[in-house]
């Protein structure tokens, strides 16, 4: 099921946007999308979207990789400003290999890390190529 499929409200009408895919769309809606790299290979899918209150933008959007059903699997946060709609796939691009992303800091989904320690999120910007944390209030 993708976010087409989610959208029971019909709120994603093309009136004509200029980017890919709707304009405006609701968390709800992108949990269980699935990433792909730019090879087109399957990283994972969207587990959480989580906000930064302070700024009001999204801040990561945790995606879990590997694993049988949720059994297994690993997640990590990835800025938002690493991914890219991708509507011919009804999911997310995110350009990473799929080996640098088993190396990538990611943590079991019964422990999650500290998402608001700066220096934790430093880490993550700086892996994924946005070390500038623009947009994610955390400072």
């Amino acid at each position: 099921m993708d976010y087409q499929d989610r959208d029971a409200d019909g709120v994603y009408v093309d009136t004509g946007h200029h980017g890919p895919g709707p304009d405006l769309m609701g968390a709800g809606t992108v949990i269980g999308d699935p990433v792909r790299n730019l090879k087109g290979e399957h990283l994972g899918q969207i587990r959480e979207i989580m906000l930064d209150m302070r700024s009001g933008a999204i801040a990561y959007a945790v995606m879990a990789h590997g694993g049988v059903f949720h059994l297994g699997a690993k997640l990590f946060a990835v800025p938002w400003q690493a991914l890219t709609l991708d509507p011919a796939h009804k999911g997310f691009t995110l350009n990473i290999d799929k080996q640098r992303l088993d190396e990538a800091p990611g943590f079991d989904p019964d422990h999650w890390p500290n998402m608001a320690n700066p220096a934790w999120a430093a880490q993550i910007h700086r892996y994924y190529d946005h070390s500038t944390e623009q947009g994610s209030g955390l400072s």
